[in-house]
């Protein structure tokens, strides 16, 4: 046998023999070529794994670039080293990307040469053989949902349990609260620990920003941090106390500069637009809702509007609501980019609703010649430089300035995928960039959204890799690059025009990880985003203090409030179940009817709808197929085991979208959206969100039923 250390440093704070005890690995001469891929730890990760290396569940709070996944994989594959050959690691994260990019930087370079590393996420094949790929290899990375999915499934062959597992790592943990799936999972756990369940996995977090929750006192704040140590089931919060001097020097913070701009003094083209929103106001004989056009509280109250309208079945009301939110759309981008882009956000939406609708009422007509009357208008005052929006003559100006290094990387980060796109058509459309030599690509996410186009992970994988190799310097990106993506270190951050939490700041900012870096915060003066930026700042500062409150907490003391907090969270689970469970038994389905949210047409009840793999809500009634009509073909970024999606689904009577197509074992089957019905129970009418709020219960799917029913000649030789 050969004795062989895989590290090429210890930790001098520790004795030499602590750091090969926590190291050493056994191979057999000759075999895997006596080679093993090293893994190399800085003193400060050293430090703050020394609790998981002796079994513990900790979680590890070090800041974005300090190597906290480099440290899990130290900790994995020491961890299996110890178990010989009984160990079974499973690795979650919260984002598709980060499957592959664990698997291809990290943990299959450093363990491949010993143990089978399987990247399991939507697209990969292994997620329908997930249960078998457990058994089959040594370290699953997968996300979250996948794992849930397994963990509550009901068929035999396609069930994991919690106790196959020997350590579960889980990345970006913060996460792991309320109804996030990580909670899902831990929850399940716990509820297995206070029942005494055996062989349960040890666990390991890591994050970089637990956050406060919103809180703005030091207890609220250390509330949160105890509440996720509960539910992460970690005997402590673990951070660098000796070796913080060079984990500053090994994560350089950037240099952070506030770039405020002034309001328009003359904003002729939005003016316009709020003209035309009270002119449908007094249309409908609604008077101004009191809030401020354009802002967030306005879209909420036409958000209600719009619902009110449905249940009442007022098409007038409603429509008109739907119209003005995109005009409060136009507004609130029109704040964040050009005024060209906020006309074609609305300019595509009348496009779109003249091709939608099969007939045109009067209140369809009096909104179509709003729109016509003032576009002419509109389209010369978005094309006047005058009125341009000032951020972004700031911007241009960070970008110009830093940029003059032709080594310069940066991101820019802004709210919507639609804004993105829109800052992209700037970027690409001015001669100072371009001659900058900026080359700009968008990084948004994979989830379908009706808005804007998603991208896939494999465009995704493709742009960051351009990034990376300097085919591009310059990425306009969501929040999916806050947490997690490995994005080539970056020497300029801007946050453009945002409001989101602490979380998002320190992500974000950590970013900026290059040598003389910075960190731009450009907003308006004395606007919203300024003052959530400092709220940030506090927050940041409260969640530090909070995060040592706890650390010094006794340990009797910590363990008695962890065990109280999982016990709450165990009990008021079961309180939600069985209040959840009652609500669904509250109406027969029979006596539930949907209607169609735009022309309110009754189309069917609930005894004609079951669900299939417990979430696709389909309609099984053959005569169904008399009130909609399928068009064109939809693309989901992923493929599914045992159905493909079809065409739209949408009302033969007013062109309103319900839902898609749903090829199901080579079976048509309508799968309907309930967002676009109105629900009328026995006692009331409302608009549901999701299908799980609707309170009745619906059956499975009966796929040989149906087919009996839809094609009996097909089957008649077999029933």
């Amino acid at each position: 046998m050969i004795l062989f250390c895989p590290t090429l440093h210890g930790p001098n704070k520790m004795g030499i023999g602590q750091a090969i005890e926590c190291s050493l690995y056994f191979i057999e001469q000759g075999e895997l070529q006596g080679y093993i891929m090293q893994i190399d730890l800085r003193n400060y990760q050293w430090e703050v794994i020394q609790p998981a290396l002796r079994g513990k569940n900790i979680i590890i709070w070090l800041p974005t670039g300090g190597g906290k996944t480099r440290a899990a994989v130290f900790v994995t594959r020491h961890h299996l080293d110890t178990k010989g050959g009984k160990g079974k690691v499973a690795v979650l994260v919260n984002k598709v990307p980060l499957v592959n990019q664990h698997y291809e930087n990290e943990f299959e370079p450093a363990l491949k040469h010993a143990y089978k590393v399987a990247p399991i996420s939507g697209d990969s094949e292994l997620k329908e053989q997930f249960a078998l790929a457990v058994r089959k290899y040594d370290v699953i990375i997968c996300t979250a949902q996948i794992l849930q999915n397994a963990l509550t499934s009901t068929e035999e062959e396609k069930h994991v349990d919690l106790t196959e597992f020997s350590l579960l790592v889980i990345d970006e943990c913060h996460h792991t609260q309320k109804d996030g799936v990580y909670n899902k999972i831990m929850g399940h756990y716990i509820e297995k620990k206070h029942q005494r369940t055996k062989g349960l996995p040890q666990i390991l977090g890591l994050t970089a920003s637990p956050g406060t929750d919103g809180a703005n006192t030091l207890e609220r704040a250390k509330k949160h941090i105890l509440q996720i140590c509960a539910n992460m089931d970690a005997t402590m919060i673990i951070s660098s106390k000796d070796c913080v001097e060079e984990l500053i020097k090994s994560v350089p913070q950037p240099v952070k500069t506030y770039d405020i701009t002034e309001e328009r003094k003359q904003d002729p083209f939005g003016d316009t637009i709020k003209m035309m929103m009270r002119t449908i106001h007094s249309y409908f004989n609604v008077p101004s809702i009191s809030e401020k056009l354009g802002s967030q509280i306005y879209e909420q109250s036409v958000v209600e509007l719009e619902k009110e309208g449905a249940i009442m079945f007022d098409r007038k009301v409603r429509n008109c609501a739907l119209h003005l939110r995109k005009y409060n759309d136009s507004l609130l981008i029109n704040d964040t980019v050009r005024m060209i882009d906020a006309l074609e956000n609305l300019a595509q939406f009348y496009s779109t609703e003249e091709l939608s609708k099969h007939a045109l009422d009067q209140t369809d007509r009096f909104l179509l010649k709003v729109f016509n009357d003032y576009k002419a208008e509109l389209h010369s005052l978005a094309l006047n430089p005058v009125y341009e929006n000032p951020k972004l003559n700031k911007l241009e100006q960070i970008l110009l300035e830093r940029f003059k290094d032709s080594n310069s990387r940066g991101i820019i980060f802004t709210k919507t995928r639609q804004s993105t796109h829109a800052m992209l058509g700037w970027i690409k459309s001015s001669d100072k960039l371009q001659k900058a030599g900026i080359k700009a690509e968008c990084l948004t996410g994979a989830g379908v959204n009706s808005q804007t186009k998603h991208m896939t992970q494999q465009q995704q994988n493709e742009v960051i890799r351009k990034f990376r190799d300097g085919i591009i310097n310059l990425l306009v990106a969501t929040s999916v690059a806050e947490e997690g993506l490995d994005i080539k270190e970056c020497n300029i951050v801007i946050r453009y025009g945002l409001i989101n939490n602490e979380i998002a700041m320190v992500q974000a900012r950590g970013r900026a990880r290059a040598e003389n870096s910075m960190y731009s915060v450009v907003a308006k003066k004395d606007g919203k985003e300024l003052t959530r930026e400092f709220t940030n700042e506090f927050r940041e500062g409260l969640m530090k203090h909070a995060i040592e409150a706890v650390q010094k907490m006794p340990e009797k003391e910590y363990c008695i409030k962890i065990r109280e907090l999982q016990l709450e969270s165990i009990f008021s689970r079961k309180v939600k179940e069985q209040k959840h469970h009652a609500v669904r038994m509250e109406n027969d389905p029979k006596d539930v009817r949907f209607f169609c949210r735009n022309c309110n047409e009754a189309v069917c009840h609930g005894s004609d709808i079951q669900v299939i793999e417990g979430m696709h809500h389909v309609n099984v009634n053959p005569n169904f197929k008399i009130y909609y009509r399928v068009s064109g073909k939809i693309n989901l970024p992923r493929k599914f085991e045992d159905w493909e999606p079809g065409g739209t689904v949408s009302c033969r009577k007013c062109g309103q979208a319900w839902g898609m197509e749903m090829i199901y074992k080579s079976v048509s089957v309508p799968s309907l959206n309930i967002k676009n019905f109105v629900v009328e129970l026995p006692t009331m009418k409302k608009t549901f969100k999701q299908w799980k709020g609707v309170p009745c219960q619906m059956e499975e799917f009966n796929y040989v039923e149906f087919c009996s029913k839809s094609i009996p000649d097909l089957l008649a030789d077999f029933l």
